[in-house]
């Protein structure tokens, strides 16, 4: 069987930045096994598996290369990127996943593409886990938690740069991951995302954790609209705007590959 892929760098305008994510279009859902074998021989942060359910409509799946992901905002961009690109004519769609329901996606000014997610702001946690004080290396100011990770809450952002984890300690935490944030200077927020436990030592770029870091900026910044950097190696620019119960999160993406996989 051949099937299409597509490789993109979602949240950058520049190849070889933000979060590279591959994408497979296919008209039935293979078995989960070769999903994972798909996405555990790519060795990227996500694949993403995409079925249509009409010319604007389709379902999505995430699967990073050890397990599939309830929640994948970067591959979504992927995804949406290539079903634009595929036919120009289309201006919104609408994926379904079964963890986080139905998602909207726009195409926006400038060659931005805009995702509508459900907000996840996090709680204040008190009962701090010991494998999270240990596994990392400055102590935190703050820490909370939602559906998907730890929020560690630094005093500025020299702190997330300077960093250091032990992800063997951070495995301890699955199915949590761990985010370490602070106020930027040149950005209202930065971050770094670590997920040992579902994928790898650290995401280049991390859409679906925004949904939780932009409603507790919003709130301590006392803006609806934020301009976020996740400050990995490869680097990633957010845009993020906070609307009631939902967070819409904006990026470019860059084509890097199209070809085909023999399965």
């Amino acid at each position: 069987m051949e099937l299409e892929i597509n490789i993109i760098d979602a949240f950058t305008d520049v190849a070889f930045k933000g979060n590279s994510a591959a994408v497979i279009i296919t008209e039935e859902w293979l078995p989960d096994s070769l999903m994972q074998s798909i996405a555990t021989e790519n060795n990227l942060s996500e694949t993403a598996f995409v079925k249509q359910l009409s010319r604007q409509e389709y379902e999505i799946r995430w699967f990073s290369p050890i397990t599939e992901i309830d929640f994948c905002g970067h591959a979504t961009l992927a995804a949406s990127f290539v079903i634009f690109e595929k036919d120009l004519s289309i201006q919104t769609l609408r994926f379904y996943a079964k963890a986080v329901g139905h998602l909207s996606i726009n195409k926006a000014e400038n060659g931005y593409i805009e995702m509508i997610f459900p907000s996840r702001a996090p709680k204040v946690l008190h009962d701090i886990p010991s494998a999270l004080l240990t596994g990392v290396s400055i102590q935190p100011e703050e820490v909370l938690l939602n559906e998907q990770a730890y929020f560690v809450v630094y005093e500025n952002e020299n702190e997330v740069n300077a960093v250091v984890t032990d992800n063997d300690l951070l495995k301890q935490l699955a199915p949590y991951d761990v985010v370490v944030t602070a106020q930027s200077t040149e950005y209202d927020f930065v971050s770094r995302y670590f997920w040992p436990a579902n994928g790898g030592e650290e995401d280049p770029v991390t859409g679906s954790i925004h949904t939780g870091l932009a409603p507790y900026w919003s709130e301590k910044l006392a803006k609806s609209k934020l301009v976020a950097y996740q400050a990995s190696k490869r680097g990633g620019e957010v845009i993020c705007h906070v609307i009631d119960k939902k967070v819409a999160i904006l990026g470019k993406a860059v084509k890097y590959l199209t070809g085909t996989i023999n399965v």
